[in-house]
């Protein structure tokens, strides 16, 4: 299969890349480089050959023989989605709808589309696929209106899967530490505690990166029935946690004092049931839980003797790099790179 995958130097894209490589497939790879210098380790025995492009760029011989499309490259976070709302939208959701549309066109079958448990807010009891969307975040409305406009793009010849990940964990060469269980990592290896200004009461679902590239892998192998059209909550029921039990295996792991403040400013806490992506997609199941995370990132931060300035730098924080690049005029106000003259 040819698979044009959309992020592929991204702290999932990069672990994702490979493992389709591996299983044989053909992979035309999109990115437009924000992040390169975000390299925290190495670790991968390939990597696909990159078009350096803005996903608001591609064009229809982009998709020249694709029978699928991952896509993952859209601006990554809540506080990053605040920077700058107007531009979240126009890239988000106008750039993904750009990109599938010309997918459609060009006679690409699949589309797998990387939403977010983001979009149930702040919800009572426990959601599922079902449950209505309560985006608290310019982030998660952009998720939900893409996944609005795909639906109605999806016919007998053009069949979009949504992909409602967890909160994602777990190492990346492409690290992300601007996520729960990862920046809670850090901070416990680089100071030695976790000092939470919350009372860590929020619920949170997690899921470690290599099962995400998992379910995707699933669902690029699945009948055509089973995920036409369809949404999946992408993790496991059992990895449901309240944050403040997330920083206690965090302390666990790497030692230290953990610490809660007063109620926090951040009110989204969702509980999600994953029974449809454990039950309806062939072969899906977790394979990682937050011990094993938090233990690999420990492993990982010891092997490569990983210091303050790694972790608190621009190269593995989406805001403070994005930041970084407008401050320096790399970026225009589009966020379209510059031409060097």
């Amino acid at each position: 299969m040819k698979i044009l995958v959309t992020g592929t130097e991204g702290y999932l894209g990069s672990l994702l890349a490979p493992e389709l490589i591996r299983d044989g497939h053909d992979v035309v790879a999109v990115d437009t480089g924000f992040y390169k210098n975000g390299w925290l380790y190495n670790g991968l025995d390939t990597t696909p050959l990159t078009l350096v492009k803005d996903i608001r760029h591609v064009t229809a011989e982009d998709f020249a023989g694709v029978d699928a499309v991952v896509h993952m490259a859209e601006l990554s976070n809540d506080p990053l989605g605040q920077l700058s709302p107007t531009i979240t939208y126009e890239i988000n959701h106008a750039g993904s709808l750009h990109l599938a549309r010309l997918a459609k066109a060009a006679g690409v079958e699949r589309f797998v589309y990387m939403s977010s448990c983001s979009v149930y807010g702040v919800a009572e009891g426990e959601v599922d696929e079902t449950s209505p969307v309560n985006p608290q975040t310019a982030y998660a409305e952009c998720k939900t209106l893409v996944e609005r406009d795909l639906k109605a793009l999806a016919d007998d010849d053009f069949s979009p899967t949504f992909m409602r990940n967890a909160t994602a964990f777990g190492a990346s060469p492409r690290m992300r530490f601007d996520i729960v269980l990862n920046n809670l990592s850090g901070l416990a290896w680089t100071t030695g505690k976790i000092a939470m200004v919350s009372d860590g009461t929020p619920w949170r679902p997690l899921v470690h990166a290599l099962d995400i590239g998992q379910a995707i892998r699933r669902v690029l192998e699945a009948p055509r029935d089973l995920v036409h059209n369809e949404v999946y909550n992408v993790g496991s029921s059992e990895q449901n946690y309240r944050v403040r039990e997330i920083a206690e295996i965090v302390g666990d792991v790497f030692g230290g004092e953990v610490s809660f403040g007063d109620s926090g400013g951040d009110n989204r806490s969702y509980r999600v049931s994953f029974e449809k992506i454990n039950n309806k997609l062939p072969g899906f199941a977790c394979e990682w839980d937050a011990v094993k995370g938090a233990q690999q990132l420990h492993e990982v931060f010891s092997r490569i003797q990983m210091d303050e300035a790694t972790f608190t730098g621009r190269g593995h924080t989406r805001l403070k790099q994005l930041q970084h690049l407008i401050d320096t005029a790399q970026l225009d106000e589009k966020l379209f790179w510059k031409a060097t003259r």
